[in-house]
């Protein structure tokens, strides 16, 4: 009777084992992930879930290419099991924070930056020497998030990066990224039916942010308002831009939510522009708050700027 006892014992221990084989082994801990955006954040957790934990340096509601960098940052820097940046001159700040930690920052296994898995725009652009402006687009466009279709390999990128740090999570990693790309398809829907009346639009940016998503959906840039990214335009610049915009018929322009508002006010009132905000970030307002919502926001406020310029 003992000896059945210890068996059935036996026999329910390896029963429940098998049953909560998770128990038997604890799970492993989050990956420690550090964007330099809240749109590549968006991003890696979208394609992570629950088996990361991601920290965006810069916020949604500044200039990204003018950030401090903090101790508690460098901390997070310093721990990170990878580091997701957008690379090209879009982050100048980064450079100086990784020098700061020496050997301690991600090496180069850890360090992901997804300007390298897309078709860039505007690599003819000439450099400009950094004391003339210290975010040149010397290296191409690097707004490239903004094209939806791009989150295709910057997803593919980050699964397999951190397929590599979590080999046991891959096939999550792989699921999670469908996923994302069965709502982006369903967005890409929506958001070409709400622009394609209004294919071929000539619209004038504040900054030279919009160029991949103007691609994306038809529409023509017909200037920018900056002679060069981050410059602002001198008065006989700015008198001659209104001019054109007035003999183009030019009817809308895009600003940013950080731009400067006496800037958009004069260029709007001057040339009888509508001035639209779009969201060049996610989070940038609380109705952006994930990368589909972003353009969910972006592609309304435009459509309904160009509806009334009509």
């Amino acid at each position: 009777m003992i000896r059945a006892g210890a068996a059935a014992l036996a026999l329910a221990s390896l029963i429940l084992v098998a049953a909560g084989g998770a128990a038997a082994a604890p799970p492993a801990a989050p990956l420690a992930v550090v964007a330099t955006s809240r749109d590549l954040q968006a991003l890696v957790e979208a394609v992570g879930g629950g088996r990361v934990v991601v920290d965006s340096l810069a916020s949604p509601q500044q200039d990204p290419h003018a950030i401090e960098i903090k101790p508690a940052q460098l901390a997070l820097l310093r721990s990170a099991a990878l580091l997701v940046r957008v690379g090209l001159d879009h982050e100048p700040w980064l450079r100086r924070a990784l020098a700061t930690l020496g050997p301690a920052a991600p090496d180069g296994t850890r360090d992901l930056d997804l300007s390298r898995t897309v078709a860039l725009l505007q690599t003819e652009t000439p450099r400009l020497r950094a004391e003339a402006a210290p975010h040149a687009h010397g290296f191409g466009n690097p707004h490239y998030w903004l094209d939806p279709e791009n989150a295709r390999p910057m997803t593919a990128a980050i699964a397999a990066a951190l397929g590599r740090l979590a080999p046991t999570a891959r096939d999550e990693f792989d699921a999670r990224r469908r996923h994302f790309l069965e709502r982006l398809d369903a967005g890409l829907l929506r958001w070409r039916a709400a622009l394609t009346p209004y294919h071929g639009a000539r619209v004038v940016t504040l900054h030279d942010t919009w160029t991949y998503f103007a691609a994306r959906f038809g529409l023509t840039i017909a200037a920018t308002v900056e002679p060069a990214p981050g410059v602002p335009p001198s008065p006989a610049a700015l008198g001659a831009l209104v001019t054109r915009m007035r003999t183009a018929g030019v009817r809308v322009l895009i600003a940013e939510p950080f731009a400067d508002p006496a800037l958009v006010h004069a260029v709007a009132a001057r040339s009888g522009a509508r001035a639209v905000t779009l969201v060049p970030s996610v989070g940038g307002e609380p109705d952006a708050g994930d990368y589909l919502a972003l353009f969910d926001l972006n592609v309304a406020r435009l459509a309904a700027a160009l509806e009334a310029a009509r």
